[in-house]
């Protein structure tokens, strides 16, 4: 069990415990007792949501706020792209999968390039399902099958043959991971711009 699960499970147990007791004082009916309960441990689930996909629901908030506001999404110039940060202070960016349209979350922390299950399937990708790994997201480890992209292209600048990982636990998430951002001549954050450098052809 990890330090986060043990964390979770004492603040489970402190939170019955309280309810149990705040009950016991109460002396109420067994049906009283009973609608109480049911009540509490409704709002725990709704809170344990909350909490266990507060990633997702802040990515998804953000790309709303982005998409309401009309802020910029990015830009192209001299072949290099600059992408501002959204609302959520990530940086999205818009690009194809094998001609298909796809929105990235740009992740340096991640190793690989991840998609959704469905942004994988709209491309037609060939995911080979006996290839499993294991990745690591906000929810805990999951797992993740492998699939090539023949090209993923964003503005000028391309991939091919690019190797990805695919799983439903990703929700409608797209990540640009470092192999491929390390395939660009730099990357940086400049006046709150993601900046994107091709390298010379």
């Amino acid at each position: 069990m990890s330090g986060d699960q043990l964390a979770r499970t004492i603040w489970y147990i402190l939170a019955l415990v309280l309810v149990v007791s705040a009950l016991a004082s109460r002396r109420m009916s067994l049906r009283g007792t009973l609608g109480m309960i049911l009540a509490w441990a409704a709002i725990f689930a709704v809170v344990l949501g909350l909490f266990s996909f507060r990633r997702e629901i802040g990515l998804v908030t953000g790309r709303m706020l982005t998409e309401l506001t009309g802020a910029p999404r990015q830009s192209v110039s001299g072949g290099a792209i600059r992408v501002a940060a959204s609302q959520d202070g990530h940086y999205w960016l818009d690009g194809t999968v094998d001609g298909k349209p796809a929105r990235f979350l740009i992740d340096s922390g991640a190793t690989v390039t991840a998609l959704s299950e469905s942004t994988a399937t709209t491309a037609g990708l060939d995911i080979d399902r006996q290839r499993i790994a294991f990745v690591d997201t906000a929810n805990g480890q999951a797992t993740a099958s492998h699939a090539t992209v023949r090209e993923l292209r964003v503005g000028a600048i391309h991939a091919s043959d690019l190797p990805v990982l695919v799983s439903p636990a990703f929700g409608e998430v797209n990540v640009l991971g470092m192999n491929f951002l390390s395939q660009l001549r730099s990357w940086r954050v400049e006046d709150d711009q993601m900046v994107l450098q091709p390298r010379a052809e």
